[in-house]
């Protein structure tokens, strides 16, 4: 087949374009979400990673995830000097997030891309969401970077802080310390209470030993993790949280070794492994008895992350499944334009876009949180009730999006096999589902109550809702309460038997909530009032608005997903009428 023919056959994916440009939804959010003066700053950047990221980017990420790290233990004159070999494209993603960009030090330091303050993390997540459309493994690092940063600049004394911050938060990659959150190990993954390693006082300091046994970013310049001091109670309260430094000073290496490095399903271009600490010098973070509360912090803001993370990919999916429909020709016709291959689309884009508006949501409070109890509190159930069904979502879309690309997307040379590896991840990192709905339903509801300031939160949301619309604003609402009756149900249940459903109702009844609002208020902004219908999608299809075994309204549904798939704006007269 020639040059000419295969490029009129095979439907092109989304490399050389630019992933900021071609989202009207993310562009749109951000200018809810983000101060002005502060957005028209940002948006020359987030087109720069728009480019990067579907350009030389995701090339560079490609080839960074075909050649894995090397664990490399001795040196050629035989010389225990541990090193791990990565692959120059790795290297490249690292300038990119660490150095041009600075994504680990935006909410920790002024003056990150010429901004006079902290970013927001509404912000950073832009950002999160546009680099990991290419690279997810790089994504944990830079993670665990910026949140190692958050907890020292928390818990920490001046001295440790004046050790650590500068290098850790650096733009400059020849100073640059990179961070790593160790937990897992054999006897405690999610039963952290487990934990085996042990920290032995030696003056000022504390030894550690023990194993870890599931350690990203496996090189990191400065370890946070979680052993027990001598003498200490046993489960999570009896846990201490130490900093463990890479290097004590230049060539000579903290004590403790790097087994093996790990032969991972996805995230393939960045380095975890099984360590054992054999005397490593570790200093205290916080008070000794609070370690596993500090480190809660850090998982909660990893998980937030996660689920951003697990949006990025999603998008990147919908990006490609949109592209082959766009110029996939078959039959006759446009794959677009066949109503079955439409509904698959839609299936894509109900999920992603759920994910976009609960990332920011959940972000948005976070921001929020030092201001009032009640954002607090939204931030503390948002976030896991986001990475529990963000992450599984994930799986499902990257999986279509494939499909929509038939054969090609079973083949390494395109994204979507590396979307789809990644995917599961997600759904793992921070907490499997069991854990994370549990922490849902008996940490955020029933010890903090969190779903009441949650519910407060959403109802303001629909105000504006009601006056625009208020038929269906009763539906929504309606449904919400549902839901919280369900979810106060579940409680009741000492087997938990219902805590994952309870957690993804809660999910879809606040995404409901939020894209009703956000159709509303965009039609006011920008003219396009079409999350108003994927609202509508999220009461029938995900909170069984629709009958099963129903074909419900053909005609209604063709007209919605005309209007969902064109790159027109509908205005909230025209939405409203397909409501």
């Amino acid at each position: 087949m020639s040059d000419h023919v295969s490029d009129t056959v095979i439907a092109p994916d989304t490399r050389g374009g630019n992933f900021f440009e071609c989202d009207s939804a993310l562009k749109s959010l951000l200018g809810l979400y983000l101060d002005q003066a502060l957005y028209q700053h940002l948006r020359p950047h987030l087109s720069r990673l728009g480019e990067l990221a579907a350009g030389e980017l995701d090339e560079a990420a490609y080839l960074a995830n075909k050649h894995p790290p090397e664990l490399e233990s001795r040196d050629r004159l035989g010389r225990d000097r541990q090193r791990i070999n990565y692959h120059p494209a790795y290297r490249r993603l690292e300038s990119a997030a660490f150095g041009e960009f600075g994504l680990h030090a935006m909410t920790n330091r002024p003056g990150v891309l010429g901004w006079p303050q902290r970013l927001p993390a509404v912000a950073k997540h832009a950002f999160t969401l546009l680099f990991n459309q290419a690279e997810f493994g790089l994504g944990c690092p830079i993670n665990v970077t910026d949140s190692a940063a958050h907890l020292i600049d928390t818990f920490a004394d001046d001295e440790m802080k004046a050790r650590f911050l500068p290098r850790l938060l650096t733009q400059d990659m020849s100073e640059l310390w990179q961070g790593a959150q160790f937990i897992t190990e054999q006897f405690g993954g999610s039963d952290v209470g487990q934990i085996e390693s042990r920290a032995a006082p030696d003056g000022d300091i504390y030894r550690i030993y023990g194993d870890k046994w599931f350690c990203s970013n496996a090189d990191a310049d400065v370890i946070l993790m979680l052993a027990r001091p001598e003498g200490a109670a046993k489960g999570t309260k009896g846990l201490g949280l130490f900093v463990v430094p890479r290097q004590l000073a230049p060539g000579r290496p903290n004590a403790y070794r790097i087994l093996k490095l790990k032969d991972k399903l996805g995230t393939r271009s960045m380095a975890s492994g099984e360590i054992r600490f054999e005397g490593a010098i570790g200093y205290p973070l916080g008070a000794l008895d609070q370690g596993f509360k500090h480190m809660a912090e850090m998982i909660n803001l990893s998980r937030l992350s996660n689920g951003v993370k697990s949006a990025a990919l999603m998008r990147r999916a919908m990006h490609d499944a949109l592209s082959v429909a766009r110029h996939r020709r078959v039959f006759g016709k446009r794959l677009i334009d066949i109503p079955l291959a439409q509904r698959n689309l839609l299936k894509i884009m109900l999920p992603t876009e759920q994910a976009l508006s609960m990332s920011f949501f959940a972000a948005d409070a976070l921001d929020k949180s030092a201001i009032t109890n009640q954002d607090s509190a939204v931030f503390r159930i948002a976030t896991p009730v986001l990475k529990f069904r963000a992450t599984r979502d994930a799986r499902r879309v990257t999986g279509d999006a494939m499909e929509m690309r038939g054969g090609c997307g079973y083949v390494e040379e395109w994204i979507t096999p590396r979307l789809v590896r990644d995917a599961h991840l997600g759904s793992i990192w921070e907490g499997a589902g069991n854990i994370v709905s549990l922490d849902v339903v008996d940490r955020a509801i029933m010890r903090s109550r969190a779903d009441e300031a949650l519910e407060a939160r959403l109802t303001d949301l629909l105000e504006p809702v009601g006056e625009a619309l208020p038929d269906f604003c009763k539906q929504v609402s309606s449904r919400l309460q549902d839901v919280l009756r369900f979810v106060h149900e579940s409680t009741k249940d000492a087997d938990r038997l219902g805590a994952r459903e309870a957690t993804s109702a809660l999910y879809h009844a606040t995404t409901a909530c939020l894209l009703a609002n956000e159709g509303v208020r965009l039609s006011e902004a920008t003219g396009d009032a079409r999350r108003l219908l994927l609202s509508a999608l999220v009461l029938e299809h995900r909170l069984g608005g629709r009958e099963m075994l129903s074909l419900g309204d053909s005609k209604l549904e063709t007209k919605r997903t005309a209007c969902l798939l064109s790159k027109e704006s509908y205005g909230l007269g025209e939405v409203a009428a397909l409501l």
